[in-house]
């Protein structure tokens, strides 16, 4: 049983796993919450440009291996799977992505652009992801491979520019 906007709030705001999931109320947005629940994967990322790639990559996977269960959790808790205010998933995506973007204002707007294309078109096999596989993993899976082709794009731009 899906709340009510003013209980999903509330829901939101008072419940840990899903003020996480719903990405410190980013989720919340209420016009594309994807694109709102992504800066906060971009901001993480940038803070932690200094930490270096390793800690970097510990992070990326902290961030997907938390995401499988705050995602679920947060979809049982309110009762609809993959609700759209679930943003967790876009953080990890988007601070993947960004492995792949030049450390510029260009490379960060052009990951940012590139990620939310893919997460929205969701091109093969995406959205085959996206249908069959439920719970936290399927949550997480769509827009982990929206960040792989993001990311990919990246490359190939940063290959055929040298």
């Amino acid at each position: 049983m899906s709340r009510e906007p003013d209980n999903l709030v509330r829901a939101v705001l008072t419940d840990p796993v899903n003020f996480l999931a719903f990405g410190f109320g980013s989720g919340l947005a209420p016009v594309a919450p994807g694109t709102f629940g992504s800066i906060p994967g971009l901001v993480l990322f940038w803070l932690t440009l200094d930490l270096g790639p390793y800690v970097q990559l510990a992070i990326a996977a902290g961030l997907v291996g938390a995401g499988i269960w705050l995602c679920g959790e947060s979809a049982r808790r309110i009762g609809v799977h993959d609700h759209g205010g679930i943003v967790w998933d876009e953080i990890a995506g988007m601070y993947i992505t960004l492995f792949a973007a030049p450390v510029t204002a260009f490379g960060f707007a052009a990951a940012f652009v590139l990620f939310r294309v893919a997460d929205i078109a969701k091109p093969w096999p995406i959205r085959d992801l996206d249908h069959r596989i439920h719970g936290g993993l399927g949550i997480m899976l769509d827009d982990l491979g929206a960040a792989l082709y993001a990311a990919l794009i990246l490359a190939l731009y940063g290959w055929l520019m040298t």
